[in-house]
């Protein structure tokens, strides 16, 4: 029997114990910071096969939360064209390994995480 991490149980139950905005946050978030890895690791470190790991981390991210909308509202439309566009940068980003390809849409991921944010408060201050 292996011993228990106490971090990873802890991180497991927390994640688990999300409303679905906070968990759309958290991987905004966790989007954002693979994208700012995959943009170091061409810029600075020349790691390419590592930024090619984070640009497909993010690409996996992106396509969740497109998996995830409900068609139920107006906005979902937009944002999987969004979406789509970022899978389609990051796809020509990943190809070309240009990093100012990922920082036009760095911004853009974080207004939406920062919307979110926003609306995820409203609902609880109810």
């Amino acid at each position: 029997m292996t011993p228990s991490n106490p971090y990873k149980q802890y991180k497991e139950q927390s994640i688990m114990t999300m409303t679905p905005g906070e968990l759309v946050i958290k991987l905004y978030d966790e989007c954002i910071k693979t994208l700012n890895l995959a943009v170091y690791n061409i810029e600075e470190e020349k790691k390419l096969s590592e930024a090619e790991k984070s640009i497909k981390k993010a690409q996996r991210i992106i396509h969740y939360l497109d998996g995830i909308l409900d068609y139920n509202y107006d906005i979902s439309k937009n944002l999987h064209m969004l979406y789509d566009f970022f899978i389609r940068t990051l796809v020509r980003a990943n190809i070309r390994k240009r990093s100012e390809l990922i920082k036009e849409i760095i911004p853009m991921i974080e207004e939406l995480r920062n919307s979110f944010q926003q609306a995820e408060k409203k609902v609880h201050m109810k």
